[in-house]
């Protein structure tokens, strides 16, 4: 009674011994260990990327601001906010085609890219409006002040051996296409000029196509007018040329009693019928954009607009033609542009219209003086 009994083995662990006493214990075979140098690593994982993917790894992406035309090589990451047409030109040098894109990086800085010959070719299919690409290998230079279309210093130039890929996976960080809209009532200063203004209204009517023919080379060209309004109570007449009379336009003509919102960037103003606008190859139109001005411009037009009378922002103003008429708002400048310009008027007189309000009148200073009836000079008191 004092004794303790064994607890009995479980089947499978008397067979578990047997087996360990008859046939020892097996170690799993050692693996062989290959060494490999971070450089093999990064090279195999860059091997498994995107062709965009291996460029971001391997190269650092410089904002447009610190380009310059000293710097050595570098990659920019950007949107084609803006896509020309490609053209073709005749000089002393021979003939060829150039076409250009705006792009604009994550900043919202923009720089202007122009492709010549072999290279707009090359690159005119690949860039496609509002998709994001990877660009390297492209050279720059001070931007001529008299073609720019874009608020930088300098513009690019890419040649048959730049790089750009696509970057479809990063495309949300870079911002769509940006506008700086100028109200239509407020159009008559850039008349005639070489800046370009973004314009959104509410259509008011749109016509049918037309076909002009053209004087330089006799060939036809669609047109379209439309008629825009804002929240100023002024209209003016968009002309749509080439493709964008019979894309977009046939749109707006098919939706026009709806009144929807139109904004356009990048329009010449021109002084016919006083003020006029009109599409460029570099143009971009978008039907009921979703921006809050649109959605604002849409809530007074319901609100009020609908009831309201709109008169022509170029009404009253005589166009500017050859036979000397000319448009009030043709050479008016702002203040600053006289009091940046320190050598206007020195070599020849510089005449202009300027548009402001009085702030100050001295009280002190008489706005007239006594003047002789003879020889219209200034009197003095002690001429009497």
């Amino acid at each position: 009674m004092g004794m303790l009994s064994k607890k009995p083995k479980l089947e499978n662990e008397v067979n578990s011994e047997n087996i360990k006493e008859a046939k020892g214990i097996f170690l799993k075979p050692k693996q062989e260990i290959v060494s490999k140098s971070a450089a093999q690593i990064i090279h195999e994982q860059h091997g498994n990327m995107a062709p965009s993917a291996r460029m971001a790894m391997t190269r650092r992406v410089h904002p447009l601001v610190s380009l310059n035309p000293y710097q050595g090589n570098w990659t920019i990451k950007v949107r084609v906010t803006s896509k020309g047409n490609m053209r073709t030109y005749k000089n002393a040098r021979g003939e060829g085609c150039v076409f250009n894109v705006e792009l604009t990086d994550g900043d919202g800085t923009q720089i202007q890219a122009t492709m010549f010959n072999e290279a707009a070719k090359k690159f005119y299919d690949r860039f496609e409006l509002g998709k994001v690409y990877y660009i390297s290998k492209g050279t720059l230079r001070v931007a001529n002040k008299q073609f720019k279309t874009v608020q930088n210093d300098y513009e690019m130039t890419l040649n048959e051996n730049s790089e750009v890929e696509e970057a479809s996976d990063e495309a949300a960080c870079i911002p769509e296409t940006k506008f700086k809209f100028v109200p239509i009532d407020q159009l008559g200063p850039y008349v005639n000029s070489k800046d370009l203004v973004d314009v959104i209204g509410i259509v008011q009517s749109v016509s049918p196509t037309m076909s002009i023919r053209r004087k330089s080379n006799n060939e036809t060209v669609p047109k379209r007018d439309i008629v825009v309004a804002d929240e100023t109570k002024k209209t003016v007449v968009v002309s749509l040329w080439n493709e964008l009379a019979t894309t977009v336009g046939q749109e707006l003509h098919d939706i026009a009693d709806k009144s929807p919102v139109v904004a356009i960037k990048s329009l010449k103003v021109g002084d016919f019928q006083g003020i006029s606008l009109s599409t460029l190859g570099k143009s971009i139109v978008q039907v009921n954009p979703v921006i809050s001005e649109s959605k604002k411009l849409r809530n007074w037009y319901d609100s009020e607009g609908k009831e309201t009378s709109m008169a022509s922002v170029g009404s009253g103003l005589s166009p500017s033609t050859k036979s000397g008429g000319r448009s009030m708002y043709s050479d008016r400048v702002s203040l600053a542009h006289i009091t940046s310009n320190p050598s206007l008027g020195e070599d020849k007189p510089a005449f202009f219209s300027i548009r402001a309000y009085i702030s100050f009148i001295k009280p002190d200073q008489s706005m007239w003086y006594r003047a002789c009836k003879t020889c219209n000079k200034k009197m003095t008191d002690a001429l009497g």
